[in-house]
């Protein structure tokens, strides 16, 4: 069956009805490139031959704070569809914005709280409000029993499977892991927007990343100060660098940490802003 573009709620429904089976959705913002794929491929593997993978494809404003770029962020749709559809999906849902708020910007949100406010919220206040208000309301559209997000995205991914324990939604949270070119830098939409001389200092974000993960044994110190003295070397200035618990996502504050954490970071190469993290085991 090929893959079927609908851009109303009304349509989806239709769609999605028609087809059996386990459902699962991949909630993009365009612009779709491997590490989207491989979104596809892993929701595709956990539905089945049988089940109805959905993609998502809208560019949310609520995201969006003062300053950065909703307008310059790129819609690629034709190329989106494609991807998808060779990726496995069924259906790809990319509706207008007054389709996903019909009555303007939403009165009432889903807030973050506590685990929104530091990293990437500290540094884009309202974005993962925004963020949580969108996906509830496209898992509500979609109806999956499973969704799939990037683990590249570590906050989002906490935050998503936060709301949803907190909230009831009856939905697996399944996370998928993140997509690197050969030389490290993690599969990003905005990688188009970097020169050639931005692509080659962005590589200091993998490196310190997998300079903190060598430097587990010695303790969560040592990984904090290998990671830092890589990226005080290439001259990049990040907005944050954290060693964090990913379940509460807070600070390590001890040198007797024992279980899984993230080291993660932000940086502005050039005029754009990258982030990345690894999962690291004490």
């Amino acid at each position: 069956m090929s893959t079927a573009l609908v851009s109303t709620a009304a349509a989806l429904a239709e769609a999605a009805e028609a087809r059996s089976g386990l459902r699962a959705v991949v909630m993009t913002m365009g612009a779709l490139h491997e590490g989207h794929a491989s979104l596809v491929r892993a929701a595709r593997a956990r539905v089945g031959a049988a089940g109805t993978v959905v993609v998502t494809v809208f560019v949310n404003p609520l995201q969006f704070g003062a300053g950065e770029d909703l307008d310059r962020y790129p819609r690629t749709l034709d190329a989106d569809l494609a991807l998808a559809a060779e990726a496995g999906a069924d259906l790809v849902f990319a509706p207008a914005v007054d389709e996903v708020y019909p009555g303007g910007e939403p009165q009432v949100r889903i807030a973050a709280g506590p685990m929104g406010e530091g990293y990437e919220g500290a540094a884009r206040p309202g974005h993962f409000d925004g963020m949580l208000t969108v996906v509830a309301k496209l898992l509500h559209l979609t109806g999956p029993d499973v969704a799939c997000f990037g683990e590249k995205d570590g906050q989002q991914l906490a935050l998503v499977r936060r709301m949803v324990r907190d909230l009831n939604f009856p939905v697996e949270i399944l996370g998928v892991e993140t997509v690197r070119e050969a030389d490290g830098l993690a599969l990003s939409s905005r990688n188009r927007f970097l020169s050639a001389e931005d692509r080659t200092g962005a590589l200091a974000l993998s490196r310190a990343l997998f300079a903190g993960r060598d430097a587990v044994p010695a303790g969560p110190a040592a990984v904090r100060a290998a990671a830092g003295a890589v990226l005080a070397g290439s001259g990049l200035a990040p907005d944050y660098l954290g060693l964090i618990d990913p379940v509460d996502f807070t600070e390590v504050d001890r040198e007797d940490f024992r279980g899984e954490a993230l080291l993660a970071l932000a940086a502005k190469v050039g005029r754009t802003r990258l982030i990345d993290n690894v999962r690291i085991g004490f």
